[in-house]
């Protein structure tokens, strides 16, 4: 039975309440299939498709780990009748990934970028199809994982080239894009100081206007600016292990400007 547009908003609702968000996925992407191409979809809408695919695909790839996990121990232990189990679940898991990747981007290629009006909204949707290309990058191999890494890439720079024009520093839309870009480029591409330049940036520039951040995306933005933070402490950390003596002062500063915008967070 079709809904209308309003109902399928309810449904999806009630499907998050009871955490069911394969079927809350489901009510989205109909809401979506039933909006015109200039019928763009409100900000509430928005953000519970986000939630909706937000939470499969977290869970699936918290599946992948764990088995890719149990894989390396089997192999480690040369127990190779468990190795081929895991091994098919494990593509088991890719294929249900891979599926939702799928879906996501479809809607996102179809009909929600080509739809978007506002900065705000183009920012969102390419930073989210620069995020599920990248969870692609995260399991394929060879000419897939670069394929998909070419997509995160050109997905985040176009995100990204609207946002620092358009969204101010303390956005927590731009910032949740340097946040995960700078995740692409530690994780997927492994180059950390890239990662560690572009994530100090975005919070050096969001502490400086600090003052003029509105009390409604206060909460959400000085999260992101944490999670930057965090990211920036733990990278250097990864990174002062693989340092000589020489370079290890200019990392020390690093560090301690990270401690000084910290203080300024608490402060505010």
């Amino acid at each position: 039975m079709d809904l209308t547009r309003e109902q399928y908003l309810y449904m999806s609702k009630l499907a998050e309440q009871a955490e069911r968000y394969e079927e809350m996925v489901n009510f989205m992407e109909k809401l979506v299939a039933g909006s015109t191409p200039a019928g763009e979809l409100t900000v509430e809408e928005r953000n519970l498709l986000s939630v909706a695919y937000k939470n499969v695909i977290g869970s699936l790839r918290a599946a992948w780990r764990i088995v890719s996990s149990i894989e390396q121990k089997e192999e480690s232990r040369k127990n190779d009748d468990h190795v081929v189990l895991v091994k098919d679940y494990r593509s088991k898991v890719e294929t249900e990934l891979s599926n939702v990747c799928a879906g996501i981007l479809k809607l996102l290629e179809s009909n929600l970028v080509p739809s978007a009006t506002t900065s705000e909204s183009k920012v969102f949707y390419l930073k989210m199809k620069g995020d599920y290309h990248r969870y692609l990058a995260e399991f394929k191999v060879g000419d897939e994982r670069k394929e998909a890494a070419e997509d995160t890439m050109n997905s985040y720079k176009a995100a990204q080239d609207v946002a620092l024009a358009d969204l101010a520093p303390t956005h927590p839309i731009r910032l949740g894009l340097a946040l995960n870009f700078s995740v692409f480029y530690y994780e997927i591409l492994n180059s950390s100081d890239k990662a560690c330049s572009m994530a100090k940036q975005a919070f050096e520039e969001a502490i400086a206007e600090l003052d003029t951040l509105g009390e409604e995306s206060y909460k959400d933005s000085t999260l992101i600016m944490q999670l930057l933070r965090d990211n920036l402490t733990l990278w250097t950390s990864d990174m002062q292990q693989f340092l000589n003596f020489k370079t290890r002062p200019a990392m020390n500063e690093l560090i301690l400007t990270l401690g000084l915008m910290q203080d300024q967070i608490d402060e505010s």
